[in-house]
């Protein structure tokens, strides 16, 4: 599985068997995964889209968002229980309005699933935890 590193964006091929075992990017010896949501440019988002076989779990967002707010922490939970099963990424849409616009991002929270490149699935609001690792695991296995 090819997996950007979330530090420097280098690109690391790596065995699926290993991805449990806390695999560390090639360029700059960063761990692959953190265990927390990955604020990405609309330029990175795009390349780890583009060149990336994982699963990615979008949160498209606003600062001055109250419910983008509330979910946060359950967005940033779910990170932590389900790396490296996928990469969750946050994009702020106020700061890259030319992505909200690219993926018709017309209300916030929008939650989208990409998957060989392709959005799979989207859903609008906020949701609770459990609703939320239920949803993503249906639509990235």
């Amino acid at each position: 599985m090819i997996i950007m590193c979330p530090n420097c964006g280098g690109l690391n091929r790596v065995p699926d068997e290993k991805l449990s075992t806390q695999p560390t990017c090639g360029k700059c010896k960063s761990n692959l995964f953190t265990g927390s949501p990955v604020e990405m440019t609309g330029e990175q988002f795009l390349r780890a889209l583009q060149k990336t076989d994982q699963p990615l779990v979008v949160d498209f967002w606003a600062p001055w968002c109250g419910p983008c707010k509330s979910f946060a922490p359950t967005y940033s939970k779910a990170a932590a229980q389900m790396e490296p099963k996928a990469r969750f990424i946050k994009i702020n849409t106020e700061v890259e309005q030319q992505i909200g616009a690219q993926f018709n991002i017309r209300s916030i929270p929008t939650l989208a699933i990409f998957k060989n490149g392709k959005e799979v699935t989207r859903v609008s609001g906020a949701m609770d935890l459990g609703g939320f690792t239920q949803w993503v695991n249906q639509n990235i296995e």
